[in-house]
This record gives structure tokens, sequence and C-alpha cells, in this order.
């Protein structure tokens, strides 16, 4: 059995405001609910114009006020620009708001350009601490206290309850697999961003070298995919235009909001049209049936029993749509 999950990020529409996509992120997860999905996440990015989610723990809240069953998680928290105990204290508050159904993502990518990273952790070097801000937060997050010795040992981060977060370590390379098998968390590799490079390297790393630990005793990994779906094929490749011209954009530094599909369209060079074709042999894309099937293959390649899907379209109604349509092909 595959589980599908979903990551929105709050991706900004050429024409529409930006409040709105926010509210249209808060819509979607109580569809993706009642469609059965598996959990929610919503990322973190800063000054981004093409993803304008900013505060993944702020509408992790709103989202756990409409919802009841689906886990909510952060994908991610980008830790190196924050103190570990407030993190932990922000999820807790999550936990106690939807107890059993919050996983706190964590990456070391600052989400941002340089210059935005430093203004939100003027030291330059924050992420070199990485490793330990992670095992603080977990510390902080369980309720397990600090070492002796170390500065929060006896600071406990509140409310205390039942249930605690889900802490998993988010990745696109090496680093973070080996991490999280060393810390035993849970894992999950960003395949939208390489395009599947290095991934199977990266789940190989993860489940060889996990340390069991009495709360996680076996590795669970997922990998977070970007797919569309549509009622016909023809129809998903019309939508996938509006993520084709994003991504030959941003590859030329021209990074903003998404495009419709009918002025995505633009005269490509010999070099794009090449990239352009591999983008598209790759592309997950396709009736759902179509996509349900690749989406099988891939996991059974990677060995892993649940993809994350991440969807952009220019119509937030086609966005539904798709997610829509794989809920009915695949639960």
């Amino acid at each position: 059995m595959l589980t599908l999950s979903v990551l929105d990020q709050s991706a900004a529409g050429a024409g529409r405001q930006q409040d709105a996509t926010i509210r249209q992120t808060l819509s979607l997860a109580s569809k993706c609910e009642a469609w059965g999905y598996n959990r929610f996440w919503v990322s973190e990015h800063h000054s981004h114009p093409s993803i304008v989610g900013t505060a993944p723990e702020v509408l992790m809240a709103a989202i756990a006020a409409q919802t009841t069953r689906i886990r909510l998680g952060s994908a991610g928290v980008m830790l190196p620009h924050y103190a570990p105990l407030k993190v932990a204290e922000q999820f807790r508050v999550l936990d106690a708001l939807a107890p059993g159904r919050i996983d706190l993502g964590v990456g070391r990518a600052p989400g941002s350009d340089g210059r935005t990273a430093q203004l939100l952790n003027p030291d330059r070097y924050a992420s070199d601490n990485f490793p330990q801000q992670v095992m603080e937060l977990q510390a902080w997050v369980t309720g397990e206290p600090l070492p002796p010795g170390h500065p929060g040992h006896g600071v406990f981060a509140y409310p205390s309850g039942p249930t605690s977060p889900n802490v998993w370590m988010l990745g696109s390379s090496d680093y973070g697999a080996q991490l999280a098998a060393h810390l035993s968390l849970p894992y999950a590799f960003a395949y939208f961003i390489t395009d599947g490079q290095g991934a199977e390297q990266a789940m190989h790393l993860y489940r060889n070298n996990f340390r069991p630990s009495e709360d996680r005793p076996k590795p669970e990994a997922v990998a977070c995919v970007w797919a569309l779906a549509a009622d016909t094929e023809e129809e998903a490749w019309r939508l996938f235009e509006s993520r084709a011209r994003w991504k030959m954009d941003r590859n030329l530094g021209r990074i903003d909001a998404i495009l419709p599909p009918e002025q995505a369209v633009r005269d490509y060079s010999a070099g794009e049209q090449r990239a352009l074709t591999e983008l598209k042999d790759k592309a997950l894309v396709g009736t759902a049936k179509q996509v349900v099937s690749k989406l099988r293959a891939l996991a059974d390649h990677l060995q892993i029993e649940e993809i994350v899907v991440i969807t952009w379209t220019h119509d937030p109604v086609a966005q539904a749509r798709s997610y829509e349509l794989l809920a009915q092909e695949i639960f």
C-alpha cells in the first residue's frame, strides 16, 4: 500500500493577492483531510516572490482549528534561524491544539538568499551548530531533560501533555540522511529540489546507518515529489506549462509568481529546449492513473511506503482537482 501526503508551499500566482494564497492553503488542508491524505505539511521561505508561506507554525495553528484527523507538519522549520527552545515551545503549543497530529520537520538550509538569512540570524555560522540544535530540540520537544552541565539543564518547553510532536529531518543530500540516521529520526528527502538526483544514495545511507531507539525501532522515510494530475493528459500538460516556465526562468535567475498556462509559453533557446525536454521526461504529469502508476514505481525504487506530493498551478481550483483525482485513484 502506498500512502500519500501533501506539501503545500503557498505558491504565489500572478495577478492574485498573496493573502488569498495563504487562505487557499488553509482551504486545501480541509479538502485533503476529507480526501484521505495522511499528512499536510507547509513550508518556510523568506523574501521569496514565488513562495509566500513564511511562518509554518502560524499556518499550522489555523489548520489545526479546522481539521480533526490529518497530521500537520512543517517542511520545514529552518532551525539555524531560531533558538531551539522557542521552536519547541511553539510546537508543543501546536501539539496541545492537535494532540498527536504534529510533525516538526527541520532543515538546515536558509530558505532564502544570504542577505535575508543574515537578517533572520546575524550569525553567519549558525548552520554549523545544526546537529547540536536538533539534539536540543528533540529533548525539549519530548520533555527529556538535557544533561547536567548543559546551559539548558532544568529548562523545559511547555505546555507538556501526553503526546509530543514528531521531529523529522528534511534534506536533499547525504548530510541530512546521515544525521537523521544517527539521531534516530524519520527522514524526508526533497526529491522535488534535486529532480531525484541523490535520492537513492540518501535513502541507502539512511537505512544502513539508522540507529534504532526505543521510540523509533526502525527507519521511516518519505520522498517529497512534484506531481500534477488532471482529468485528461492533455489538460495536465497544459497546466504544467506554468511550472515549466517558472523552472526555466529560475535557471536564468528570474524568480517571480506563477504565470497562467496561456502566458507561460515562450520561445526557448536551443539549450533551454533541451532542458525543458528533460524536465518533461522526468515529470510526474498526466491523468491520475498515469501519475499514480509513476508514484508507485518511484516508491518501489526507493523502497518507501509514503510519498508527499507538491503541486503548483496558477489556478487553485486546478491544484485542488489534482489532489482530488490522485486521492480517488489511490485511496
